[in-house]
């Protein structure tokens, strides 16, 4: 008893040493405000330029044939129908936990995949992304609201839309994970749209993506849409993803 009393006392004592400072004395860090994502800060300025002729094959599925773009990344045309959607679409709704076993690098459950494609979205969404049964979407292009891609860090999200045969996302902004991970993968275009298309252009339109004149044309509506320029992660996307691009600009070896 007197040794525990002894102890108790010793810890009420407790003070401070004279040379650990107070936390009213620390000064707060300065408040760091992160870039948008957009062309004038380029993810990977480092990157050497893509050869003139190059010809790549990046892995998307056999569905994204009839709008693979060409070598050059400022003529590359997207041609299809868009899928539309609204803000905070998170990576829940594009690929629900329960299908992350999938491995993308195994080309069955990269098919997988893509059946699974936005089908975490509300039954508000009448119209099914992917239908029953079937691997890849009609719907080639997606077009989406403000924070497209927010929630957890997985990559078989952009994996995944990718697998089901989107060829290019165009949304008022993203979550930078989902961004970074369309770039790194090289499995869709990640493009922003300078107003709220998602509230002009309708599920089923038929749409153009124009990289060289950074436009969506509704050809449905007849309207057209200003875009912002992808920057330099078209070439990482146009070439693969970013391993892909090292390879084929000298980086790292074959």
């Amino acid at each position: 008893m007197a040794a525990s009393a002894a102890l108790s006392n010793s810890i009420t004592a407790f003070k401070p040493s004279p040379c650990q400072p107070r936390a009213a004395s620390i000064n707060p860090l300065p408040s760091i405000k992160l870039p948008s994502i957009s062309s004038n800060y380029p993810l990977i300025s480092h990157f050497a330029p893509t050869p003139k002729n190059l010809t790549v094959t990046p892995l998307r599925s056999a569905a994204a044939a009839s709008v693979t773009p060409e070598t050059t990344n400022s003529s590359t045309t997207f041609h299809g129908l868009c899928y539309v959607v609204g803000d905070n679409i998170d990576t829940d709704q594009i690929i629900p936990a329960e299908y992350l076993t999938l491995v993308p690098s195994n080309p069955d459950e990269y098919k997988k995949l893509g059946s699974y494609a936005l089908c975490g979205l509300p039954s508000s969404y009448a119209t099914r992304f992917v239908e029953p049964g079937e691997f890849t979407s009609k719907y080639s292009i997606v077009i989406g609201g403000d924070n497209f891609g927010c929630g957890s860090s997985r990559e078989h999200a952009p994996v995944a839309l990718g697998a089901a045969g989107v060829a290019a996302v165009v949304a008022e902004s993203y979550a930078r994970i989902f961004f970074r991970n369309s770039v790194s993968t090289g499995e869709v275009y990640p493009l922003e749209s300078e107003v709220r298309i998602c509230e002009e252009c309708k599920t089923g339109d038929v749409v153009t993506v124009e990289f060289g004149e950074s436009r969506l044309i509704n050809h449905t509506t007849g309207k057209e849409y200003k875009l912002k320029p992808i920057g330099d992660a078209g070439p990482v996307i146009e070439a693969g993803g970013i391993f892909a691009y090292a390879r084929k600009t000298g980086m790292i070896s074959n």
